[in-house]
């Protein structure tokens, strides 16, 4: 028996095809994707959207001698305040240091700012640098990961993208964490219980408000939620829990999303006298190093930054699953 011939594989999308279902020119798509010269907001969203629906992979060029970089660049969406302030960027390095080979990669740390065009960062993520991306902490629904796997860059998000598509990522249980550790405050006796949400344009702001709210409507019913957002910091939490001591006199317990925000709450508990656990409960979110300096001890939930970050390289070599959840703990100190 003589087995048909493989059907022909589709051809690629074409810039011209891109340009065409985009009603633009081929320099104005070309533009867009190199961002080599501004272009019109309408241009912008139409070139992307074309991209997107044709599936559409820009080959970078390769001279006779070209070869792997052995560089990974790591693009931390923060500025360098927060960057420097918060261990949980350290941690995250680590990890992903550590899944590097040694002598063979080499790590390149960016920060990008929260604005919506970056055309200096995605020339330099698209213009042959690095073998692939991480991107830390995308915020709402940004282009960039599109249009850098568009050039044929790898790439990876440290954190579930905000915005739905089939992009790798690799991410903690955000909402699963969250909802365990208000259920815990409940299930102590407490009864009116709010949280120091983090930045609602971020997933894991998002999805720890998400399993806050899950755990209160299962616990007391829906309209019983307090909530003030932070931005991960502790200034932040310490004006976020006077904001919620304004909303909410009578509340007995807190579920700040990070335990930076945590230990700004507690010193303004502390400047109030108000005593805690006895007075008011308080959990957070990370286990990171501050929840071990603070008095009382913070209980929180650990999440597995350093194999977070290993994992993120193992997506990006193509040795993984693709989308990755990796489970959260519940650890119990002296604060709740």
């Amino acid at each position: 028996m003589v087995a048909s011939p493989a059907a022909p594989a589709a051809p690629r999308p074409t810039l011209a095809e891109v340009a065409q279902r985009a009603g633009v020119s081929m320099a104005t798509a070309s533009r867009v994707l190199n961002r080599s010269a501004p272009v019109s907001e309408d241009a912008l969203a139409r070139v992307e959207s074309a991209v997107q629906e044709l599936g559409y992979v820009r080959r970078r060029a390769q001279s006779a001698g070209a070869r792997a970089t052995g560089a990974v660049a790591v693009v931390v969406f923060e500025d360098m305040i927060h960057y420097w302030s918060d261990v949980f960027y350290s941690r995250l390095l680590v990890g992903v240091e550590r899944a590097l080979h040694p002598g063979e990669q080499e790590l390149v740390v960016l920060t990008a700012s929260r604005r919506a065009r970056r055309p200096s960062l995605l020339r330099y993520l698209c213009g042959g640098h690095v073998d692939g991306v991480l991107l830390v902490g995308p915020r709402g629904d940004d282009s960039l990961p599109r249009l850098i796997r568009a050039a044929g860059v790898p790439v990876v998000s440290l954190g579930r993208p905000m915005a739905p598509g089939d992009l790798p990522f690799v991410d903690a249980d955000n909402l699963g964490g969250a909802a365990g550790a208000v259920g815990h405050l409940f299930r102590s006796g407490r009864r009116t219980v709010a949280t120091i949400a983090g930045p609602p344009d971020m997933s894991v702001g998002a999805d720890r408000l998400r399993g806050y709210f899950r755990a209160v409507r299962d616990a007391d019913g829906p309209g019983r939620e307090t909530v003030a957002y932070g931005d991960f910091t502790v200034a932040s939490g310490e004006h976020a829990m006077i904001r919620l001591l304004e909303l909410r006199p009578g509340l007995d317990a807190v579920f700040a999303a990070s335990d930076l925000m945590a230990a700004g709450a507690l010193r303004a508990l502390q400047r109030l006298r108000i005593r805690v656990p006895e007075e008011v409960a308080l959990v957070g979110f990370d286990d990171d190093a501050v929840a071990c300096r603070i008095r009382p001890l913070l209980t929180t939930v650990r999440q597995p930054v350093e194999e977070m970050g290993a994992r993120a390289v193992a997506e990006l070599l193509g040795r993984a699953e693709g989308q990755v959840v990796m489970e959260t703990t519940l650890v119990l100190r002296e604060s709740a």
